[in-house]
């Protein structure tokens, strides 16, 4: 044989071997695990097996599972597929949709911003977003962060909007789905979910920073943190290892989730991360650094209605206790396409993220019981 046709030939082997190869070959070869010592050795083995249990139980296509204490990661790891036609399994690097888990992200930005002196948590919004109308009484960032403001949350009219993912070039834009619609109750008289309302803290984020949301929120937050896999979930932008999104079809059989453009909630629901990328951020709130002690303490106090009473949700965060009797610091997500759960055992230094490609009812429950798994021994 000719030297030039088999200098092809072995072109041509080489570059099926490199087509055939498993995705997660190369994933893991650029991603090794923390090692695990002999102490973690017990606990992660029996989360390997929670996590599998998980898998099956709540028929998920794909999962990430990371565990961290006192900032260290001590388990990150994936199971399942972020691809089923393609059989390309979830690792560490897989970026999930982390839908309500998005907003203490975006309370991060707020408490950068509350620090820095540009945002006063008790002012009128129309001090950083004057195209928003005015109500008949005032909101405040504080109250929008607390679910206090009276912002509606989704209505079945808004699903026409949805299915049709239609593009906002802008927050601002997007404030045009609900701004205009009466408040539910006066400011500060009653709890009620919205995300809506975590939209409006995105647009005051911009007005107080000067700065594009998404641009801030790189800069200020996923920045230091060292999150190098936490975005926004563009729809027409090529992103490396975003999952592909399921749903339970009949049968239990699954099918891709419908189409959706998140732009209209980006600060309420629209990030991309990592399980790893979640653990790192929840550790940077168990200590001051990042923030200051006195910030952190605010993020986590419960706010309270006029009435007296404690909401249990501080600026974005859940504020709670686990089944086990631990204090927890949590939020999750549900999400076209995702299930996510980010839970912070502040006594413990321990923080447990799970992430899944299919909206499922994991959450608190067991998100503590992995937790347990991991705790450190009483002193």
């Amino acid at each position: 044989m000719p030297a030039s046709s088999a200098l092809k030939l072995s072109a041509l082997v080489l570059g099926t071997l490199l087509a055939v190869a498993p995705a997660s070959a190369a994933t893991n070869a650029s991603y090794p695990l923390p090692p695990a010592s002999s102490r973690h050795e017990a606990p992660i083995q029996q989360a390997r097996a929670f996590a599998q249990k998980l898998l099956k139980d709540f028929q998920l296509p794909g999962l990430s599972v990371a565990v961290a204490h006192r900032g260290q990661v001590l388990w990150s790891e994936g199971f399942g597929y972020a691809d089923l036609e393609q059989g390309i399994p979830v690792t560490p690097l897989t970026r999930f949709r982390v839908g309500s888990v998005s907003k203490v992200l975006t309370a991060a930005a707020v408490a950068r911003l509350v620090e820095e002196g540009r945002l006063n948590l008790d002012a009128p919004i129309q001090k950083y977003v004057p195209s928003f109308p005015v109500k008949p009484w005032p909101i405040t960032t504080r109250q929008l962060t607390g679910h206090l403001a009276g912002v509606r949350h989704y209505l079945d009219r808004d699903d026409a909007i949805f299915q049709e993912a239609r593009h906002f070039s802008s927050l601002t834009q997007a404030l045009g789905l609900f701004q205009d619609d009466p408040l539910l109750s006066e400011p500060g008289t009653a709890y009620a979910y919205s995300s809506y309302g975590f939209n409006l803290v995105g647009a005051v984020v911009e007005g107080a920073a000067h700065e594009e949301f998404l641009r801030y929120m790189q800069r200020a937050v996923f920045e230091p943190l060292g999150m190098r896999h936490t975005g926004a979930d563009h729809p027409h932008q090529l992103i490396p290892n975003r999952t592909r999104f399921y749903a339970n079809g009949p049968e239990g059989r699954h099918q891709h989730a419908a189409h959706v453009d998140n732009s209209y909630k980006w600060p309420g629901g629209g990030f991309l991360s990592t399980a790893e990328d979640l653990v790192l951020f929840g550790s940077a709130h168990l200590q001051p650094g990042f923030l200051r002690k006195e910030t952190l303490a605010l993020l986590f106090t419960s706010q309270k209605l006029k009435s007296g009473k404690e909401t249990g949700v501080g600026i974005g965060w859940r504020i709670g206790v686990s089944a086990q009797g631990r204090r927890i610091l949590h939020h999750r997500g549900a999400i076209e396409g995702g299930r996510a759960m980010l839970m912070l055992f502040p006594d413990s230094q321990l923080v447990v993220a799970l992430l899944g490609n299919t909206y499922a009812d994991f959450a608190e429950e067991q998100a503590a019981q992995l937790g347990e798994l991991f705790m450190p021994a009483p002193r």
